[in-house]
């Protein structure tokens, strides 16, 4: 892969060899930028999984760096004035007609377990963009307020990929470094609470940080006993 001069440039700037700890990875994210925009920075995990194991949750970072979601909630009428009330965008049983249409204009989608049977059916449109409501991040439950809530203040999913990599942003190279390494540490310690209880010794095998358009840096980690 070709890279052009700046890159080029930046990786003068530090060893892409050597691990560095939280603080001082995070720190060098923001020397190393070099473009115009501000990057989001990305952590990448690299985790050690069988072929029956997998990691999947979500969690509200403490420094939140992301623009507020738009929510959509599929739930009876009857309830639609307490999602919205909640802080949710979209409520209500008329937008499974509107979503099956075609309407997207939404960044999440939340519902009560009483609607999935129709919600189920629009698979093939919410499927494809990520949207489905999944028990598994929380976005199917009977607690609107505290769902919505969460969501509102930036809830993020994380899950493992095929190859045993998870990617999830952490911060903006504009934050101030301590706030991104503080949310660095919030993700890897949840990480580790969800190892599967039959994974081997070596869960976490190697964790990378980097902006958007920057070089990787690696991070020195040692899984908690």
């Amino acid at each position: 892969m070709k890279h052009g001069k700046k890159y080029m440039d930046s990786l003068k700037k530090y060893d892409p060899s050597k691990a560095y700890d939280v603080p001082a990875a995070c720190q060098l994210v923001k020397d190393l930028h070099y473009v115009k925009f501000d990057e989001t920075v990305e952590l990448s995990v690299t985790l050690k999984l069988e072929k029956n194991q997998t990691v999947r949750d979500t969690l509200v970072f403490p420094h939140q760096f992301t623009a507020e979601k738009r929510v959509l909630v599929f739930c009876k009428e009857e309830r639609a004035k307490e999602a919205l009330d909640a802080g949710a965008t979209y409520a209500g049983p008329e937008y499974l007609e509107k979503v099956k249409g075609g309407w997207l204009d939404f960044d999440v989608a939340v519902a009560t377990p009483d609607m999935m049977k129709d919600v189920g059916r629009l698979g093939m449109v919410l499927g494809r963009k990520g949207l489905m409501p999944n028990p598994k991040t929380g976005t199917v439950t009977p607690d609107i307020a505290g769902a919505v809530a969460e969501l509102k203040k930036g809830r993020t999913e994380f899950r493992a990929d095929k190859t045993g990599v998870v990617h999830i942003p952490v911060g903006k190279v504009s934050m101030d470094a301590a706030k991104t390494s503080e949310n660095v540490d919030t993700f890897l310690s949840e990480l580790q609470k969800k190892k599967p209880a039959d994974a081997k010794v070596g869960f976490i095998r190697s964790v990378s940080i980097s902006s958007s358009m920057g070089p990787g840096v690696w991070i020195d980690f040692k899984e908690a006993e």
